[in-house]
């Protein structure tokens, strides 16, 4: 058994390394206060535009498909980026549609929402936040109450999310609903593509001690989402959250380099 990296992953090894010494250069970290700049929208839109080199290169997403925005890698080449990523301090932060919508979205999306939004995140040019816990469902989350009600051909939702992460820098959002109250509690429950712009929508931020502002509550009110954006089949969106749920304990490794940034 071979445990070196083959020719062509040290060649991508290297070729990455040298794209982070030229776009982090020594002492890139001193331009921020750590005590005033931490999590603030400056320290984002520096993260923002470091991902969107990463993008432009499609290292944000290397093993997807070349169809949606990757470059169809092996998990070699994804471990040797994620190790070098890591070993610079790389300001990545927590993609969530990379890491999390976009992946469900390949098992259990249509080829309409697949060709419609994976190219987007792939690209950096739209982002994702996930709206799961409410004050009343959070490790239990299936007793969520947030409701969807079909009319015609639009969905309207009514309720809140509570700790949602980046939801005020958000494009769109992966939302968990409940369709039918009348089903046990995990078998009424939707998943919605939602356009974190849409009228009825309202988002207040939750400071922390540190005057950081990382998650948000959102509220909606009659709010209208076409049901072309109902991921997979109605009342059955408690499996779609599972998946999604795994892909984002999987990536927890993310979650501490992150850490080191934000």
């Amino acid at each position: 058994m071979e445990f070196r990296l083959t020719a062509e992953e040290e060649a991508f090894r290297a070729e990455v390394r040298e794209f982070l010494k030229k776009e982090l250069k020594p002492g890139w970290h001193d331009q921020f206060d750590t005590e005033t700049d931490l999590g603030t929208e400056q320290q984002s839109e520096f993260g923002r535009e470091f991902n969107k080199k990463l993008a432009q290169r499609r290292w944000l997403t290397l093993p997807w498909p070349e169809e949606y925005g990757g470059l169809g890698a092996s998990i070699m080449q994804q471990m040797t980026y994620n190790e070098e990523m890591a070993y610079h301090g790389a300001p990545t932060g927590l993609n969530m549609g990379v890491a999390w919508v976009g992946p469900s979205l390949m098992i259990y999306g249509t080829e309409e929402q697949k060709k419609r939004f994976l190219p987007a995140i792939a690209s950096h040019d739209e982002i994702w936040c996930t709206l799961y816990s409410e004050p009343e469902a959070g490790s239990d989350l299936a007793s969520l109450q947030t409701r969807a009600v079909k009319d015609g051909d639009e969905w309207v939702l009514n309720g809140q999310k509570i700790w949602t992460s980046g939801a005020q820098r958000s494009d769109w959002g992966w939302i968990a609903t409940r369709t039918d109250p009348e089903a046990p509690k995990h078998k009424g429950i939707s998943m919605f593509i939602l356009p974190m712009d849409a009228p009825g929508i309202t988002i207040r931020p939750l400071i922390n001690m540190a005057s950081m502002h990382g998650f948000s509550e959102v509220f909606f009110e009659d709010v209208r989402i076409p049901a072309s954006y109902l991921v997979g089949q109605e009342n059955n969106g408690w499996y779609k959250l599972a998946v999604a749920l795994d892909f984002e304990r999987s990536s927890v490794a993310g979650v501490a380099r992150a850490r080191r940034w934000w």
